[in-house]
């Protein structure tokens, strides 16, 4: 069940940066706008690349007003090790931004991102001890991304497979477009570029012709198709 327009969870967390500064977290009053984005595991290698390119847009994401957290269920040694290991030994040394661990998997259980199934087993000797354990799985988080206000309220979930890798401007579009429609009440265009959103807001009959433009585009684009 999608988390969008709802609170997140009122767990807290804790937080390492490569300097080895530990921070307790709790997203539900972030006071910042926030983007949080899950992966599997420290030390794998579809994930340093996400975390490098993360980096990478750090800026223009601080420039738009939102901090970056990076989550998993890895231990806050093992965040810290991988911080300051370097880039051409599969680390992620230059980030500079917070990791979570949730090495007890109790936010990524809530938020309902991990990859296992349990099975259920009824103890008929203690009724009160039941138990479900892993049956199938790896135990360890999709990589899902979570947009929140700073109210602490979820306005875009998103969660792939742990192959599929993100691309990080999307964000930054999203962000754009929320942005926009907060400012100015209006709905965004398709692309959601900031050049196109600024034409938008000028004329109704420019918005006419926007909207023309782009549907021949696309049914240029289908004809070839």
């Amino acid at each position: 069940m999608s988390k969008v327009g709802t609170k997140f969870p009122d767990i807290a967390v804790k937080t390492i940066n490569s300097d080895g500064d530990e921070l307790n977290l709790n997203l539900s009053k972030p006071r910042r706008p926030t983007l949080l984005f899950w992966y599997p595991k420290d030390f794998t290698f579809v994930c340093p690349t996400e975390l490098h390119a993360f980096q990478e847009k750090l800026e223009e994401f601080n420039q738009r007003g939102y901090q970056v957290f990076g989550a998993s269920c890895d231990s806050l040694e093992v965040h810290f090790a991988w911080l300051n290991t370097p880039k051409d030994d599969g680390g992620i040394e230059g980030v500079e931004y917070p990791l979570i661990s949730d090495s007890r998997r109790t936010l990524a259980k809530k938020l309902g991102i991990l990859d296992y199934e349990t099975e259920f087993y009824f103890n008929e000797k203690d009724p009160d001890d039941d138990v479900r354990v892993v049956k199938n799985g790896d135990n360890v988080t999709y990589r899902a991304t979570y947009l929140i206000d700073k109210d602490g309220i979820i306005w875009h979930e998103s969660v792939n497979d742990m192959p599929i890798g993100r691309n990080v401007d999307e964000y930054l579009r999203l962000i754009d477009a929320k942005n926009h429609v907060d400012k100015h009440g209006e709905v965004c265009p398709l692309t959601g570029k900031r050049e196109k959103m600024q034409w938008m807001l000028l004329d109704k009959e420019l918005k006419n012709i926007y909207l023309s433009n782009e549907t021949t585009n696309n049914q240029t684009y289908s004809s070839i198709r």
